[in-house]
């Protein structure tokens, strides 16, 4: 009886310590900025009619991404929401991408007119220890920095975000790769499948 309690209390302390572990473990909350509702009306901006593009990638237009970005697509299929005029002709497409870093998940929803060429991009979701990171690229409107590229433009830092410390610019990195990733999966996914027109 006596070596069935001492175990029993045994298991008891061990789970404590095993919670107490758990509970100071370094857990952030997500920040969400914009929901997906808020962000799609944004990024699709003139649009009347709006529908839902859901795409898997060949194994063919993987190996084109992994080519051109060194990135590979790790999604079972991406959803494209895309915006068209009175007449049906695309207006813009969006796309939510994300990136998840050793300090949690970085959500970014980009904006592609019917060219493939970037018309916007907003941070929607990160974590609370990023965000402070992040804001400063925000404050700036740092997205804009990649307005007009397609997928084959520079997505680097510009010039002007040279002054930001590490962090941010590590953030600035992370978000426009993620931004081109959103162009190249556009360019393969919606537009030379010809669901621009």
């Amino acid at each position: 009886m006596t070596r069935r309690m001492l175990g029993s209390l045994g298991a008891v302390v061990a789970g404590a310590v095993m919670l107490a572990g758990v509970a100071s473990a370094h857990i952030t909350p997500p920040v969400v900025l914009m929901s997906d509702r808020d962000a799609v009306v944004a990024l699709l901006a003139g649009a009347q009619r709006f529908f839902v593009r859901e795409v898997r990638l060949s194994p063919a237009e993987q190996a084109v991404i992994k080519r051109q970005t060194g990135w590979t697509p790790d999604e079972d299929f991406y959803r494209f929401y895309l915006g068209r005029d009175g007449q049906g002709r695309l207006v813009a497409g969006t796309i939510f991408v994300t990136e998840f870093t050793i300090h949690g998940p970085v959500r970014v929803a980009v904006s592609l007119g019917p060219d493939g060429k970037v018309r916007g991009a907003a941070v929607v979701e990160l974590t609370e220890e990023t965000y402070p990171w992040v804001k400063p690229l925000i404050d700036l409107d740092f997205a804009r920095d990649y307005a007009g590229q397609d997928s084959r433009g520079h997505f680097h830092l510009s010039d002007r975000l040279g002054s930001l410390e590490a962090m941010p610019q590590f953030y600035g990195q992370v978000i426009s790769g993620l931004i081109q990733r959103a162009a190249l999966l556009f360019e393969l996914g919606v537009l030379r499948r010809g669901d621009a027109s």
